[in-house]
């Protein structure tokens, strides 16, 4: 598969022209623009530290990992 080129990049943006016209064009470039820029740091945040996220280190003693289950209780 090879890619679109100039040519195709050219008759893309004639008939987006001739669809929304003049005015309309540089407002939907905005829109397009700032919906990737929120996409891609939504997908960086996932990235960034995903270990870090809905995990709690708990340290039990030997003491309590010895009880039976029906005595131990949660933390108030």
């Amino acid at each position: 598969m090879s890619g679109i080129g100039a040519s195709g990049v050219i008759l893309l943006v004639l008939i987006a022209l001739l669809l929304f016209g003049p005015n309309k064009l540089p407002e939907l470039g905005r829109a397009f623009g700032r919906t990737l820029r929120e996409f891609k740091k939504g997908a960086n945040d996932l990235m960034d530290d995903p270990k870090d996220r809905g995990t709690q280190r708990v340290d039990v003693s030997a003491e309590e990992a010895d009880k039976p289950k029906a005595d131990r209780r949660l933390p108030e």
